[in-house]
């Protein structure tokens, strides 16, 4: 059985940001079908996947985009959502972190 590619801190924010039950599982499925998809780009899931949900910001049709984004090139979506550069682990502490 494979990894689960959602980390607790990253549910916790998807739970934030979308309080929506069924809003909230449709973006972890679309999440876990991503890492799937970007596994080979050899980063961190949590990362990819936390840029994705920052950039939607709770915003189900900005998540998609995200998503667009990520297939067209996950460095690219790395940048959007502010975790591209050197000091991105502090920032995604900080996007993680409980309110």
């Amino acid at each position: 059985m494979a990894e689960e590619p959602i980390s607790a801190r990253l549910h916790e924010r998807i739970r934030r940001d979308f309080p929506d039950p069924d809003a909230a599982k449709g973006i972890e499925g679309a999440l876990r079908v991503l890492a799937g998809e970007l596994a080979r780009s050899g980063e961190s899931a949590e990362r990819l996947l936390a840029a994705a949900v920052v950039i939607a910001d709770g915003d189900v049709n900005r998540f998609r985009s995200a998503v667009r984004l990520a297939r067209t090139d996950w460095r690219d979506l790395l940048m959007a959502g502010g975790l591209g550069h050197e000091g991105w682990q502090r920032v995604l502490d900080e996007e993680l972190s409980p309110p």
